[in-house]
Order: C-alpha cells, then structure tokens, then sequence
C-alpha cells in the first residue's frame, strides 16, 4: 500500500555532511506527517526531527543548527540534510510516516527500512 525508503547513508569524517532521503511509494494521496529517528548501538531509537504537513518543524536539542529537514511535495520525498557531522550522530537513521493514501483520508503510519550514518572521528 505504503512504503518509504531511505536512503543516502554512508562514511564520513567528523565535519562532513550527508543527506538522507526518505521516498514514500505507493498509494500516497498526501503525507501529513514525517520523522526522521536514529538508533545508536546499544542506544534506544531517538526522535531527530519532525515536519508536518502545515510545515512545522521540531529539532531534537544535539542536531539544531546541524541538521535541516525539507521536503519535495511533487516526489514524496523528505530529505535530511546534516552538516558539521559528529562521531555521536553515528547509527541507523529511520524515517517514521503519516501517509495518505486515499481520497476519504486513510492514513498509513509506518516506518523506513533504515540506512547507516557512521561518522569517523
């Protein structure tokens, strides 16, 4: 019915930059809601940042000022763009969606496979 898809993980060094995407596929009418999580080892999943669909933004503290989530509404596609990357943002970055996926409002909630960032020091 939905699927999302990340993808743009990688190896940098510390200070480098990367950006994820995250692709809704499917029967996608509108997507109301989007997050990106990461998980560290050994860590629980953590919220990273959230982007509604009236275009509110919310920032977890360690990534404001690093980290800018954007959206292209013509390709179901958020991306994350995260500069100055650091050791500590090391993990598995997730994408969790509220989706649309019909003219009477159905909503899909689900979540993205999850691609690899690991930051070198």
């Amino acid at each position: 019915q939905v699927r999302l898809v990340e993808s743009g993980g990688g190896l940098v060094p510390s200070g480098g930059s990367l950006r994820l995407s995250c692709a809704a596929s499917g029967s996608v009418v509108s997507i109301n809601l989007m997050e990106w999580y990461r998980q560290a080892p050994g860590k629980q999943r953590e919220l990273v940042v959230e982007l509604t669909r009236g275009g509110f933004t919310n920032y977890a503290n360690p990534v404001k000022g690093r980290f800018t989530i954007s959206r292209d509404n013509a390709k179901n596609t958020v991306y994350l763009q995260m500069n100055s990357l650091k050791p500590e943002d090391t993990g598995v970055y997730y994408c969790k969606g509220e989706v649309v996926y019909d003219e009477h409002g159905g909503t899909w909630h689900g979540w993205g496979q999850g691609t690899q960032v690991t930051v070198s020091s």
